[in-house]
């Protein structure tokens, strides 16, 4: 059962605005606040915040988060942001008497060699993604400060780790989006303009799974409110985290295909393998969120019509990005 009043971080993120429209359509009024009203790098905001609305739980979706390119320029800012985050609402939601929460990380905590697919116990067991590192450093050091608490203070703080989100919302910037958005504007705008051919980062042989945000957000609704001994039937007080993902995956060659086909584009796809490829390949073991109950229900291909749906409809408040 979900608590009554849920503090989504992060809510006009993909993913926070996701969870927003889910509890929306259960008829539940969440508690937000604007980033001009609260900044959540900053502790004393977050403590006045936590101490005035003190809510029963707290989803934590805000992040800080880019594809390849921007995690390569900009390490620094991905780590301090995002360890501000986490430390910030993670520990004042616990001085507010929060006993649960939600850590929202992400499939990057594993080793770049971690066997496929990834199980919630490579965690830890090898080097990372050197492109990412301090993004998953700042993901991990999440699940283990909500471990942290569970076994000092005993506070119910529960994590997910999402394989790659895509949907209505996504960033469809040119500089930081993810592949799958940076795929679909650079086929879109070629179709567009009439071009005949689009290149493509790396080799395309690297190997990824993607979930819809709306699949991702019933998900975490799913995990907030699955009773606590359910929960740890499936989990350990130092391995607590839970893999969410559809359990299968595509090349980015594959990807590729399907948004061109999809947004109408009939030219030539060339690979410009001088780019970096990033992981070989990112699959989620989700056999425990699976032996819990939960599934996916959107399919790739009909995510990716309803998100090109979603951007061609949204082009004009995107132009700028």
């Amino acid at each position: 059962m979900l608590p009554d009043r849920i503090y989504v971080a992060g809510h006009r993120g993909m993913v926070g605005s996701a969870v927003v429209r889910k509890l929306a359509a259960l008829g539940t009024d969440p508690l937000v606040a604007e980033r001009g009203e609260l900044d959540l790098t900053n502790q004393a905001d977050v403590r006045r915040f936590m101490q005035d609305a003190r809510p029963d739980a707290v989803i934590l979706a805000a992040a800080k988060v880019g594809g390849i390119q921007a995690n390569n320029e900009f390490p620094a800012s991905f780590i301090h942001e995002n360890l501000a985050i986490q430390c910030n609402i993670i520990h004042e939601a616990y001085c507010a008497g929060v006993r649960r929460l939600l850590f929202l990380g992400s499939s990057c905590i594993y080793p770049r060699n971690a066997p496929q697919p990834m199980s919630e116990d490579a965690l830890l067991t090898g080097l990372l993604e050197p492109t990412n590192e301090p993004y998953a450093i700042a993901k991990i050091a999440g699940i283990k400060m909500c471990e942290s608490y569970n076994r000092q203070y005993g506070t119910d703080y529960r994590s997910i780790m999402p394989t790659n989100l895509y949907g209505q919302g996504d960033n469809f910037d040119t500089e930081s989006s993810h592949v799958l958005p940076a795929l679909m504007r650079r086929f879109h705008e070629a179709t567009q303009t009439g071009r005949d051919e689009v290149v493509i980062w790396g080799s395309g042989k690297p190997k990824r799974e993607f979930l819809h945000v709306d699949d991702m957000a019933r998900a975490s609704l799913f995990i907030l409110g699955v009773e606590a001994n359910i929960l740890q039937a499936h989990t350990r007080p130092m391995l607590s985290h839970i893999n969410v993902g559809c359990g299968s995956d595509v090349s980015i060659a594959e990807l590729a295909t399907l948004i061109a086909r999809i947004t109408g584009f009939t030219g030539e796809i060339s690979f410009d393998t001088s780019r970096p490829d990033g992981t070989p390949r990112k699959l989620l073991d989700v056999s425990k969120l699976s032996a819990m109950g939960w599934h996916p229900q959107t399919t790739l291909e009909e995510g990716v019509r309803q998100t090109y749906e979603w951007y061609c409809a949204n082009q004009h408040d995107l132009r700028g990005a």
